[in-house]
């Protein structure tokens, strides 16, 4: 259409000119239309990217993404976790400019990309929106909800979740082509994996462009299909919670658990140290989608339900398996 209108323009223009002012508008005709092209490939090769929780995997999630030259906007209603989350940013961009992974500019320039808001509204003109907040159906069907009467027609909603059907989440909206499954991973900088999850409405091109912006953000994305835990999780969490379990029983101190899984099994991480870091409040939520779909093989440790209730969610609580001082490191007994 573009190409159109600007060959509209020329033949009007040059019906009463001579052969050499016909060339001259010939040539700069092409030269208007190269660079409207090349003004546009700017544009949708680098999308705007809402976000919808600044909570760890937000934060993680605004990271890579302002890092990758795109346009972040941090959305939480919660003040204080919003400057929390700047806070955690800032002293992850310090740390990759004492690393020297990347220059104080670069640093200061990825800072510069990522704007905080406090209501939905403000994504009416975002790309791509990934919604990361806590595991619980309600609050994300209502998130969804919202975001689909609010966001541009061609915005694509994506679910950071780590088990919840895709389709159902689709389903609250009025674009369920548009929607997809983006499990990122904690730490978001640190793990390289992202799984995608089409949900039985998501179109291919949809499923696509969550490939491409994968591969953007520096991630190697794999494809699993919309059933509880996807791939991941649906492995990862029995391991976990027999771990749990394990210390519940008495069959090992947590120290000595951790260990013989990291010394026997070649694991990187303990489960129980693992537990703490994805969050038991996070944890407990993925393992009771999975045992409301398969029954008691999934059904979550009572220990871990104690935990969780006392308040102790590892990590970011500073207390849940083990106990952690200001900076993230483990508590001496």
């Amino acid at each position: 259409q573009e190409s159109r209108g600007l060959g509209d323009v020329y033949k009007r223009q040059v019906s009463t000119q001579s052969t050499g002012a016909k060339r001259e508008m010939l040539s700069r005709t092409l030269r208007q239309l190269t660079k409207r092209r090349k003004y546009a490939s700017k544009c949708y090769s680098t999308p705007s990217i809402g976000i919808v929780g600044s909570g760890q995997m937000g934060t993680g999630i605004a990271k890579i993404a302002a890092s990758s030259k795109l346009n972040v906007l941090l959305l939480d209603a919660d003040a204080k976790q919003l400057k929390k989350s700047l806070l955690f940013l800032d002293n992850l961009f310090q740390k990759d400019v004492q690393k020297g992974k990347v220059t104080d500019e670069d640093a200061k320039q990825a800072r510069s990309r990522i704007t905080t808001v406090s209501a939905l509204s403000d994504l009416s003109n975002a790309d791509f929106i990934i919604e990361a907040v806590k595991e619980d159906p309600n609050v994300k069907d209502t998130i969804f909800r919202s975001l689909s009467e609010i966001a541009k027609p061609e915005a694509i909603l994506a679910s950071n979740t780590s088990s919840i059907s895709i389709t159902k989440i689709a389903a609250a909206t009025n674009r369920p082509d548009k929607v997809i499954g983006m499990h990122f991973f904690n730490p978001v900088p640190v793990m390289k994996l992202v799984e995608i999850i089409p949900g039985l409405s998501t179109s291919e091109d949809t499923k696509n462009k969550a490939f491409s912006l994968s591969k953007q953000l520096g991630k190697e994305p794999i494809l699993a299909g919309d059933y509880p835990g996807f791939i991941v999780n649906r492995l990862l969490v029995p391991y976990v919670n027999e771990a749990i379990q394990a210390l519940y029983e008495g069959l090992g101190t947590r120290e000595d658990i951790d260990k013989g899984l990291k010394l026997g099994c070649n694991m990187p991480m303990g489960p129980l140290t693992l537990a703490d870091f994805v969050g038991l409040d996070t944890l407990l939520a993925a393992i009771r989608v999975l045992h409301a779909e398969f029954g008691d093989k999934y059904r979550p440790s009572p220990l871990l339900v104690k935990y969780v209730e006392a308040g102790w969610y590892g990590l970011k609580t500073r207390r849940g398996f083990y106990e952690y001082d200001d900076k993230g490191n483990v508590k001496s007994k």
